[in-house]
């Protein structure tokens, strides 16, 4: 299957989001790609419902909602509700993760599984049928603009042949630092979903820049 690029807004121009979204829609990005979170999870704060229903209302694509929130089942409901086709929650901090991934396919939309780059993909492995795309973090969630840690590369690895042998059709998705110098080396390890925000958007022609990561 293609490549699916997925642009983050958390790294939009958020005084002129409508146009930064028309732009996603314009380009050949399949997914839009939206960070929630909390202050608590992770050292930051981002956004929630609203502004979801706005960017729902702007596009068509699949969007794609990551959840770094502290009890993610009390709010994946209402997430649907207002727009996510996808929900990605982590399993670093839920003791019943099972439960969880269960109450995102009842609620109709895919179920992703975040790992953070410290966690090993091996955890994955008794829980993975429940799984629709599993998010490697490939930096420390809570900011954008860092660094791609290169060991992301063979953690894919181990996830894609994880996958292969419990014969399941989970799509990998790497976040973080993700852009054309490393867009490669994560396909050819096993990478479906990339998602890239700042490279993106600071880009000189976003649009152009997606085709490339597309292609590449």
């Amino acid at each position: 299957m293609p490549t699916i690029i997925a642009p983050s807004i958390l790294a939009a121009d958020f005084a002129n989001l409508q146009k930064d979204i028309q732009l996603i829609n314009d380009s050949d990005a399949q997914w839009v790609h939206f960070d929630v979170m909390d202050g608590v999870f992770v050292p930051n704060i981002s956004f929630g419902f609203p502004l979801l229903q706005a960017v729902k209302r702007n596009t068509s694509k699949f969007i794609d909602v990551h959840l770094m929130i502290v009890n993610p089942e009390k709010y994946i409901n209402e997430f649907v509700a207002k727009g996510a086709d996808g929900i990605s929650v982590h399993y670093e901090g839920n003791l019943h993760i099972h439960s969880v991934l269960q109450q995102i396919k009842n609620s109709g939309a895919q179920a992703g599984l975040a790992l953070n780059p410290h966690t090993p993909v091996s955890v994955v492995k008794e829980i993975l049928h429940l799984v629709d795309t599993l998010l490697i973090m490939s930096v420390n969630p809570g900011f954008g603009g860092q660094k791609f840690i290169p060991e992301t590369v063979s953690k894919v690895s181990e996830a894609k042949k994880l996958i292969q042998e419990a014969n399941t059709s989970t799509l990998i998705q790497v976040d973080g630092g993700v852009n054309i110098e490393n867009c490669i080396a994560l396909k050819h390890a096993g990478a479906d979903v990339l998602v890239a925000g700042s490279a993106v958007f600071k880009a000189a022609n976003p649009k152009g820049y997606i085709a490339d990561l597309l292609n590449a």
